[in-house]
This record gives C-alpha cells, structure tokens and sequence, in this order.
C-alpha cells in the first residue's frame, strides 16, 4: 500500500472518528490534518507547514467582508428591523390562507437577505412571531419548523457569507459579484417552495387569516421598511455596478445599520459594547474554522485527491446525471453533520473540479452546494439551524422534525432542479455580464 493511499486512509478515518467523539469541527480538522503531515514530512515541518498555511489560508482581502456583514447583522437585530420587514409582509400578504406562516417565510427572506445570517434571522424573526402565531391557533412546532427552513434563503439572497466563503474555494473560478447576483433565483424559489407546502398545511388544518390590511396601512409599513430594504440595493447594486468590492460592501453595510438603528431609535451607544462582542466572537469562530479548513484544502492538493477522485468518478460512471446525483447525496449527508463554513471550504475542492469536467459552471455548483448544506443545517445531529430555531420557539427538537420534513422535501426539489436546469442559477448573472 502506498504512502499516498496510507495518508488518506488517516486522513479521514481520524476526521471522522474526532467528529464522531463529538469534538469540534475546527479541532478535529486542524488534528486530523496534523496526523497526516506528520506522517508525510515529520513533526517540526509539518508544524511549520501548518502554520504557514493557516496564516496565508486567512490573509485575503475577501475575507474582511465577513466580520463586517457579521458586525451589520447584529446591529440590525438590535436595531428594530426584524418588526418592520414583519409588520410589512404582514400588510401584504397576511390575509391568505396561513397568512402568519407566509409573514414568517417573507420576514426571514427579507431579514436573512439583509443580514447575511440564517441564525440571525430565524432568532430575530422566530422570537417575534412565535407567540403571534400560537396566539392565532397555529401550532408551535410548526411555526418553529418554518421559521428554520424559511431562514435559510438569506444564505443564498444575497448578501451571504457563504458564497464569499465558496468565492475562495474555487480558486477564483467564481466571483462574488455573480455569486451574489446568481443567488436570487435560487433564494426566491426555495422560499416559494416552503410557501407552497405552508399553504398546502393551511387548507388541510384550515388555520386562520388575518384580517386585510387597508391600503393606507400597507404604505405606511412599506415606509417604515423601506430603509431596511434599501440596504441591499446598496449593498448588491454597488457591487454589480463596480461601484465598490464586497469586503467594502460589507464596511458601508455597518454604517447603515447603525445609522438606521438610531433613526428607528431602538439603538444606543451603550449597545454597542455586547453588539461587538458577540460580533468579534461569532467572526473569531469561523476565521478559525477557515485557518484549518485551509490546511486541509491545501493537504487535498498536496495528496492529488481532487484528481484522484474525479478521475475515479468519470471512470465509474459515464452519465453525468448519475455524477450529479450521487454528489449532492454526498453533500447532502456531509451537511447533516458538519458546519457549512469548513464544509464548503473542505468540499469545493473536492467536487469542484467533478462537476467542471461534466460541464457545470463553478457559479451553478455554489448555488448546489450551498443549497445542500442550507439542508443540512436544518437536520441532526448537528443542524445549528434546528436547534437554534426550536430554543427560540422553546419547543423540542424531537417535536419540530415531523412538521419540518415536508418543506425540506420542498427544498431538496428545488435542489434538484438547480443541479439539473443551468438557467436557473446562471440567467442572472449572464444578463448582467458576470459570467460569459
């Protein structure tokens, strides 16, 4: 057996016998990682090399956008925007059948777009309407199962960590600007999806309407969220237009939200100390997590196992449908147990190159692969997502996984449909001449 087979036989086994432990993913990459350049290159090398690379794997310009986005979203949580946006989708589309559940869906559209965070939303929108819907007859478990599936749009409407993430991973491949321009279609359906299940409950269980909102109160609600919204018309709009990059972006996002903040008057000064603490926490935690993932997407190079497996994968199989298939069930599994940020980073290299050799443009497989693990994030046993939108729903996670399965059936259509109809993902930014 070769020194190279040997490497990736410790490689993996060690990753996934750490995570299986229930050591954290960034733990269990960065020493699954060691372990196997030691057994390469020996101990101060491999010390050094990793080192090294976990320096450089965050010395990007891109990656500033992160802590900035972060920084905005939670200034928008404490700055009163969640009960605008909902207070605006309930005017509007309120009265259908299930109207609160479909507030729910295009609040958390809405709040996780502007955000950039699919925990921000669905803590921001779950804590604001849960109690409303109880009060209106809908059960808890499924006002908690949709507020964790409709939470996830914002991490493909732009503008989104991850596809900033996937942007580094692909080596260039793909830019944000048509990353972010690409998201929208992709965001849209997924929410309609969810909405489309949301009405199908509705008429089964004939849950209440709200009662119609008057024209005056409408326009007076999209007053009031007009400057949230106006947010990512700045944010997107000057990024396609060339205007500024996205790590700007992100800068100009939190002047913004803290000036929206004090003009909605739910901001202060004294809020600012728990605002950055949470925010430089929550950006310490994933520049970590993309120092190792870093080391581990550079050791895949150094071993060939891109290349190893998509020559395995073109000999095996001759269909790229099947290929296709048989990588979002990979991904689709990874998901369930591993967070999206070194999942995105471990796994782009890996596939990437797969799903370029059958055709598939790097921009189409950041909407696929984001898409799978926005699934994932909604599933145990690690399902970030899940748990945070049932402790705000303060029901069991056990309760919230049956109402929760029909709309990540719904979901995982549309998944299928953006692996297999290019248009869907790439129409957009070939209209705005990102990609050729």
């Amino acid at each position: 057996m070769s020194i190279e087979v040997i490497s990736i036989i410790v490689l993996f086994v060690s990753f996934f016998g750490l995570l299986a432990y229930g050591v954290p993913v960034a733990y269990s990459i960065g020493i699954a990682t060691m372990l196997t350049l030691i057994l390469n290159i020996a101990f101060l090398p491999a010390v050094t090399t990793a080192s090294q690379r976990m320096t450089t794997g965050i010395d990007n310009f891109a990656l500033l956008a992160i802590p900035f986005f972060v920084l905005a979203g939670e200034l928008m949580n404490r700055g009163g925007i969640a009960q605008r946006l909902i207070d605006f989708a309930k005017s509007l589309i309120g009265s259908l059948p299930g109207g609160l559940a479909f507030v729910n869906v295009i609040s958390a559209m809405l709040f996780g777009a502007i955000s950039g965070s699919a925990v921000a939303a669905a803590s921001a929108i779950g804590s604001t309407l849960t109690d409303q819907m109880e009060n209106e007859g809908y059960p808890r478990e499924f006002s908690a199962a949709v507020n964790i599936s409709s939470s996830t749009t914002g991490l493909l409407i732009p503008p989104s960590n991850v596809l900033i993430i996937f942007a580094l991973a692909s080596g260039g491949t793909a830019s944000v600007a048509a990353l972010f321009i690409a998201g929208y279609i992709p965001g849209i359906l997924v929410g309609l999806a969810i909405m489309f299940m949301v009405y199908l409950y509705a008429k089964k269980n004939k849950l209440p309407r709200a009662k119609r909102a008057s024209f005056k109160k409408l326009i007076t609600d999209f007053k009031n969220a007009f400057l949230s919204l106006t947010l990512l018309i700045i944010v997107v709009g000057g990024i396609v237009a060339g205007i500024f990059t996205a790590t700007e972006a992100a800068a100009i996002a939190v002047v913004y939200a803290a000036l929206l903040g004090f003009i909605n008057k739910e901001l202060k000064f004294s809020d600012f100390k728990p605002v950055l603490l949470r925010s430089a926490k929550t950006t310490a935690i994933v520049m970590f997590l993309v120092a190792t993932s870093m080391v581990m997407s550079w050791l895949f190079s150094f071993e060939g196992i891109p290349q190893m497996l998509t020559d395995g994968m073109l000999n095996s199989f001759s269909n790229p449908i099947v290929i296709f298939l048989l990588i979002n069930v990979i991904l689709l599994v990874v998901g369930t147990f591993m967070d999206m940020t070194p999942a995105v980073l471990i796994f782009t290299p890996i596939f990437l190159p797969v799903a370029m050799a059958l055709g598939m443009h790097p921009v189409q497989f950041g909407m696929v692969i984001v898409l799978n693990l926005c699934i994932g994030i909604c599933t145990p046993p690690v399902g970030t997502l899940l748990f945070v939108g049932s402790g705000v729903a303060k029901v069991p996670v056990t309760k919230v996984i049956k109402p929760l399965l029909s709309l990540l059936a719904a979901m995982t259509v549309v998944l299928f449909a953006i692996t297999y109809i290019p248009e869907i993902s790439l129409w957009l930014p070939r209209v705005f001449g990102l990609i050729e």
